[in-house]
């Protein structure tokens, strides 16, 4: 009978100890958390010391927070990328050297010269960019088309090439998410020439609805010139963008040209662009689906009315109430 107790007492202690492991275990489990379906960002073994490997690159913000669409209103088949060796641009007092044209001859008159006067003020501004900053331009432009790679210390890069002309330029854009946003870089080096120019970089929030660029001039020149703010609906379709003149101690610093599209209607597009040296506005107004228009300058017109033309780009007697 002792023999027999001593057995139970036995196998119930070797009870109590297996319910206490099954306790904590269910314990144990219930303390992990959940998943979730967004992955937590993990640090690489191969990783420089604090740095987040995040597991999608940033989207690089779109074309139309980059590059005014200039070609939408003046009508022509401009590429971003001249055919020649890269121009030069005298952007401080925005003349053409070496005898260039301006799109439009400041001295056009006619039936069309309310259209002309509009044009003639977008295209100083489509000189300095389409052709004086041919290279960043096309740069950017390529990026779209090129897949990124994640570095060591957690930032991606897109690495390409832009043919201009006969000469060949290699690409880096530099993408790092910052706090509540992305930083971007984009270093250029040219074949023969420059190496790792930092020609512009800028920074853009999460949802990529607002955001700037900051331009150099170039790699001979590598001051300040342009500061692009940018801001966007992706509900709407909508957007607005802002070239500044920020070359230090430029008489033209503080001009600027501001383009907002809003699927309003009659006029879709709105345009400021304001003269520094003259402390003038050319307010313009027109429609991308019609290619009506008008133009609204004090310094040209002698008046605060505004001058309208047809989608033949004819001078018209603006609508009454405008």
């Amino acid at each position: 009978m002792k023999t027999l107790r001593r057995g139970t007492g036995i196998h119930l202690l070797l009870v109590m100890v297996m319910l206490s492991l099954t306790i904590a275990g269910c314990n144990i489990q219930k303390s992990q958390p959940e998943s979730t379906a967004t992955p937590t960002p993990t640090v690489s073994a191969t990783a420089t010391p604090g740095a987040t490997q995040v597991s999608q690159p940033p989207a690089i913000p779109p074309m139309e927070t980059f590059l005014i669409p200039f070609d939408a209103f003046t009508g022509n088949e401009t590429s971003a990328v001249p055919s020649g060796t890269e121009p030069r641009i005298q952007f401080t007092s925005l003349v053409v050297p070496d005898g260039g044209e301006l799109p439009v001859s400041p001295a056009a008159i006619g039936d069309k010269s309310n259209w002309n006067h509009a044009t003639f003020n977008v295209g100083f501004w489509n000189v300095v960019v389409v052709v004086g900053l041919a290279v960043p331009v096309a740069a950017f432009a390529a990026s779209f088309q090129n897949i990124p790679l994640q570095q060591p210390d957690g930032s991606w890069v897109w690495s390409y090439s832009v043919r201009i002309g006969s000469t060949v330029y290699s690409a880096e854009l530099h993408g790092e998410y910052i706090a509540q946003g992305v930083r971007w870089e984009m270093r250029i080096s040219k074949e023969g020439g420059y190496q790792d120019f930092l020609w512009y970089y800028g920074e853009n929030n999460l949802p990529a609805t607002e955001g700037f660029w900051i331009m150099k001039e170039s790699p001979e020149k590598p001051n300040d010139l342009l500061r692009i703010d940018w801001s966007r609906s992706i509900a709407d379709g909508t957007y607005a963008i802002r070239y500044t003149n920020i070359v230090p101690g430029g008489p033209e610093n503080g001009g600027y040209i501001d383009v907002q599209y809003t699927k309003e209607i009659p006029y879709d597009y709105l345009w400021d662009i304001y003269n520094k040296g003259q402390d003038n506005h050319t307010y313009i107004e027109w429609s991308d689906s019609t290619k009506e228009g008008r133009v609204q300058d004090f310094k040209h017109f002698g008046d605060d009315d505004w001058h309208c033309w047809d989608s033949g780009h004819m001078n018209v007697a603006c609508p009454s109430g405008t």
